[in-house]
């Protein structure tokens, strides 16, 4: 009788151990979803202090980078309707995912972005740059919870200050005195889409003396900004 008492308590400690790992798992899991959810609520109200990718050019550069934070309300129309425009049109109508882009980046092979300002936003705010799959996975989970509890305006004020427009250049305010010499509210329509224009590859690209294709690439992004004011496309971030 004592030898299968003996057995039974020896089979039971694996179990037990078990059962406390699970649960600690499970813990750990809920606290960095309450971390995460807590960090992303802090980012609706207050300026966002900086990124994980600002903190890698800045090392990799040796220095900081240029960087200041500014409210929308301070920065041009024409810049919000540039950048909406060139971006991702159809902001004020999706949910964080553009399905008809998505649907043609894969009928084109996949050669084009479909990624939304939300979910660049998402990227440049909480993640790390590149195409890795845990990247991308992370970055789908986190944009509804993003379009859940930010405002449209707010999702593009924050994409405005954070994505990159040239080599440790940082914002819609560093832009606009790096390449024109002006602050953001006094951008022309021309220099807002000139931009705009060089937000998919800033590094390669010059804002301050473009060449043939960032100014052609402007003139559409101006017309581009004309249309969406007139048929609504900027009523989600225009008072």
């Amino acid at each position: 009788m004592a030898k299968t008492r003996k057995s039974k308590t020896n089979s039971a400690r694996p179990v037990g151990m078990f059962r406390r790992l699970r649960r600690r798992v499970l813990r750990g899991i809920l606290l960095a979803f309450i971390l995460v959810l807590a960090w992303i609520l802090s980012y609706s109200v207050i300026p966002v202090p900086g990124t994980f990718y600002m903190l890698a050019e800045s090392g990799r550069q040796g220095q900081m980078v240029d960087y200041q934070w500014t409210p929308i309300e301070r920065m041009s129309p024409h810049l919000a309707r540039a950048v909406v425009a060139a971006e991702d049109a159809n902001f004020c109508k999706h949910w964080g995912f553009d399905l008809g882009a998505i649907r043609s980046a894969i009928s084109e092979g996949g050669n084009r972005g479909a990624s939304t300002i939300t979910q660049q936003t998402v990227k440049n705010a909480f993640l790390w740059h590149g195409r890795s799959w845990p990247r991308k996975a992370l970055e789908a989970l986190l944009t509804p919870v993003v379009e859940l509890s930010w405002s449209k305006k707010r999702i593009l004020e924050v994409y405005l200050n954070i994505a990159e427009f040239d080599e440790g250049v940082f914002g819609a305010e560093a832009a606009a005195r790096h390449y024109f010499g002006v602050g953001p509210e006094d951008l022309t329509a021309t220099q807002a889409a000139r931009l705009a224009a060089i937000l998919p590859s800033p590094k390669t690209r010059d804002a301050g003396n473009p060449g043939p294709f960032v100014r052609q690439r402007a003139a559409q992004i101006v017309d581009g900004a004309a249309t969406i004011a007139r048929d609504g496309r900027a009523s989600c971030f225009e008072d």
